[in-house]
């Protein structure tokens, strides 16, 4: 076998294999001559067909067997020998001519293929004991703690049917219809809808007006959907509802005590504070660790600067591409609102993934020369949390991970690089700072441009799609009570 470089430019390779004929016939006759002894033709004995009558009616078929696990495994083979890893698959290139691939099949011609591919850039790991960050911590005061006990203790409180009108902080059960010039629009009806006035749950102007009815009442109200309601065919756009009111219910008083934690199925009052006290932490836990990641990985970026594979970042520019533009129509937004245009969002969202992609290459090489492993184990928490995120769809979501190329890695990738910036914890400066919730919940817009994951750079098209790199993605103003709001709620 022949391996002969043709190109060597940058990152890219391109290999070419030959294969002289008398070496592919020599492979096919050894395999003939094994499958001699156990291959059943009329007319002939066991072990007793003419070689020649055995190629001529398997030869092909045999030929094409050894063509394919060629380009199966030698293109590994080629790589480690030549001490190279490649970005992506390579790509194999054979020949298109017919004629020609006869007569290799045929034994009469060289067989030859190529692979082209990028190699992954030689990465020379530098010191990481200079970098340094803040880590900011908040502490958990006790009123925080019972102004959220208070939060959950209202939504599980206990409505009784009243007479009379309905005030606000009243629960209400109604029948509503919604139409746009007259016409009743997708997602604006719903029955035995329950709302809190006062809850600011639907839109603006919605509630105000249900105020004063009674069981019973029937009323037209109008309100106008906000300029950026997310169903882009009602923003901005005047709507009429018919109401049916059904119920008026009081609110019962709220009491923080062992019996509402044994609504919740707590044993007690304490044990709630505890658990509310340990979520508010991990929330606060979480924004910390993203911040101090986001320090570590804006200096890695100073301090490694190299080709990246144009392949790679390309992949990764139409995964940021089409993220963008799915934002942008449900929104119903242009790049002109976001104070941009098309071709400047490409430029900066390019920049964007090859910073991804390099500081993607520099984390996995520090995981490698630090022994950094992802257990069986983890692999398992990992797709549970999948599942557990798409109740019902188990068993396409099984399916997938196990019959999809690559889909396991997905799963693996930010395991990894979460173990990786534990390992970098470890070797690094890392400085507490106490500072106020508001502090540490505070956007840091620079920050946010640098991200690497799934973050999109701020005041740009589709900031919406913020930072899960630094997993510090804002959520959302009012979640919508029972539809979707782009299918055009009244919420």
């Amino acid at each position: 076998m022949q391996v002969i470089e043709t190109l060597a430019e940058g990152l890219k390779r391109e290999i070419k294999v030959v294969i002289p004929a008398k070496d592919m016939e020599a492979q096919m006759n050894e395999r003939l001559e094994d499958a001699k002894g156990r291959v059943r033709i009329n007319g002939f004995r066991p072990g007793k067909v003419p070689f020649a009558h055995l190629k001529k009616m398997y030869g092909k078929s045999i030929m094409a067997e050894l063509v394919n696990e060629i380009v199966r495994d030698r293109p590994s083979t080629i790589l480690s020998e030549r001490g190279e890893k490649s970005a992506t698959q390579p790509e194999i290139g054979m020949t298109e001519d017919q004629a020609e691939a006869e007569k290799i099949l045929a034994g009469q011609a060289d067989f030859e293929f190529t692979l082209s591919y990028e190699v992954i850039p030689a990465i020379e790991l530098k010191d990481a004991s200079g970098i340094a960050v803040t880590r900011e911590v908040v502490e958990v005061d006790a009123s925080e703690v019972d102004e959220q006990i208070l939060k959950i203790a209202e939504s599980a409180r206990s409505y009784e049917t009243k007479k009379g009108k309905a005030a606000d902080g009243d629960r209400v059960t109604i029948d509503y219809l919604g139409k746009v010039d007259g016409e009743a629009f997708d997602g604006g009806k719903d029955e035995d809808a329950e709302l809190v006035l006062g809850s600011n749950r639907f839109i603006p102007g919605f509630e105000e007006q249900l105020v004063g009815l009674k069981a019973g009442d029937e009323k037209v109200i109008t309100v106008t959907f906000p300029a950026d309601y997310p169903a882009a065919n009602l923003a901005g756009k005047e709507a009429t509802f018919d109401i049916n009111v059904k119920e008026v219910a009081a609110a019962a008083d709220v009491e923080i005590n062992d019996e509402l934690a044994k609504k919740l199925g707590l044993e007690s009052a304490d044990k709630l504070r505890e658990i509310v006290r340990g979520q508010i932490e991990s929330q606060y836990g979480s924004v910390t660790r993203q911040k101090v990641k986001r320090q570590i990985l804006d200096q890695l970026d100073e301090m490694y600067k190299f080709d990246t594979p144009e392949r790679l970042v390309d992949a990764e520019f139409e995964n940021i591409w089409r993220q963008i533009n799915t934002d942008l129509q449900q929104s119903g937004k242009t790049f002109a609102d976001e104070d941009t245009t098309e071709e400047a969002a490409r430029e900066e969202y390019r920049k964007l993934a090859e910073r991804r992609v390099r500081l993607g290459l520099v984390l996995s090489e520090i995981g490698e020369k630090a022994g950094v492993q992802v257990s069986d184990e983890e692999m398992q928490r990992s797709l549970y949390e999948q599942l557990r995120q798409f109740p019902g769809q188990e068993k396409q979501i099984l399916d997938y991970f196990q019959k999809t190329p690559g889909a396991a890695a997905s799963l693996r990738a930010p395991i990894f690089e979460e173990k990786v910036v534990d390992h970098l914890l470890s070797e690094i400066k890392v400085t507490d700072k106490a500072v106020s919730k508001e502090e540490l919940m505070a956007e840091d817009e620079e920050g946010s441009e640098k991200e690497t994951k799934k973050a999109a750079p701020k005041k740009k098209a589709a900031a919406k799609a913020e930072a899960a790199e630094g997993e510090e993605a804002a959520p959302k103003k009012k979640a919508p009570a029972k539809k979707k709001a782009a299918e055009g709620d009244a919420e």
